[in-house]
């Protein structure tokens, strides 16, 4: 295709050729016709004596040789440096004693220029990816929060009185752990998220067995059924209930596939990672709560907030206004 300023596309070529060439035209008039360079209508009737019309095509502008280009084996090393230990274009070319401008232009042709497109963990180019429809495939994981003890937590206490909140509940409730110290308690929250539009479904449990997390499969299945979401895949981690049989078989109840990340590899379940801490940042610790119970009544108001109302910076709108699953519209 040809480049946007181009004054002549293939079709013209091939009619200034044929005039200068077939019907005997000058250069000159020829190249004024056309509105270009008496050198290049020259060109082009050069290009069809010797080639035809399969000479009017485009053609790549790249030289045929490039003695100065940087060598492979540098731009490995280049690369190398880049991934594994995330230096910059100056460090890299003072390492190997080269122009911080070759290095950048190498990683701009790698595209490893901007460090955001750099796993931080392995190095490697992040690889993304998102599911065309609702309900193709739905992330699900557990979360833990220490529960808040009456009176206030550390988090926005100082630890001695947060301490004396926990001993005091403790007094009251008699809940006591190991060596008598207070037991306040661990909320797991299960947490389902759609990998196409991030809605995304929570439940606070006691546990997180493999009954448990089957019970809030079910639920968060009905959730999405009645919005229009037919869940086909379900995205875990290597958790013991998700290995279970109790879940492969009511996965398989429910007509859904269920799929295991790659061990010690979250970022292939970052979606619903990244849930986690918008969670804990806009409602876990968002605010002073002066119990649990008072942090629990929050949560339902926070995730209509999240579906209905906050704008995700990956969908460019809240959750919700990706849920179009209309009958057959996806089929």
């Amino acid at each position: 295709m040809s480049h946007a300023n181009a004054a002549l596309t293939p079709r013209a070529r091939l009619r200034l050729a044929k005039l200068i060439v077939e019907d005997r035209w000058t250069v000159a008039v020829a190249a004024k016709m056309f509105m270009v360079s008496p050198p290049t209508a020259r060109k082009w009737a050069a290009r069809f004596r010797a080639e035809g019309p399969a000479g009017m095509i485009d053609r790549s502008s790249r030289p045929r040789s490039m003695p100065a280009r940087t060598p492979p084996a540098v731009v490995r090393r280049i690369v190398k440096a880049r991934w594994r230990r995330r230096l910059g274009p100056a460090q890299i070319a003072g390492e190997l004693g080269m122009p911080a401008s070759t290095v950048h232009a190498v990683l701009v042709r790698c595209r490893l220029n901007r460090l955001s497109r750099i796993d931080r963990v392995t190095g490697e180019p992040i690889r993304r990816y998102e599911h065309d429809y609702p309900g193709s495939m739905i992330h699900v994981d557990v979360t833990k929060f220490g529960n808040i003890p009456d009176g206030g937590g550390h988090r926005f206490l100082t630890r001695q009185q947060s301490k004396a909140n926990g001993r005091a509940q403790a007094l009251r409730t008699g809940q006591r752990g190991r060596q008598y110290r207070p037991l306040i308690g661990t909320a797991f929250l299960h947490t389902v998220i759609d990998d196409h539009s991030r809605v995304a479904y929570a439940e606070i449990c006691s546990d997180e067995k493999a009954a448990t997390a089957i019970g809030v499969l079910h639920r968060a299945v009905a959730w999405f059924a009645a919005r229009g979401v037919t869940v086909e895949r379900v995205l875990s981690d290597n958790g013991s209930a998700y290995r279970s049989h109790a879940w492969a078989d009511a996965c398989t109840a429910l007509s859904i596939r269920p799929k295991r990340t790659r061990p010690y590899r979250p970022q292939t379940n970052g979606k619903i990672e990244r849930f986690h801490r918008t969670l804990a940042d806009g409602w876990a610790y968002a605010r002073f709560y002066e119990s649990e119970t008072e942090r629990r009544a929050a949560l339902p108001a926070w995730m209509h907030f999240y579906n209905h109302h906050r704008h995700h910076s990956a969908v460019g709108a809240p959750p919700i206004s990706r849920l179009n699953n209309l009958p057959g519209h996806h089929i």
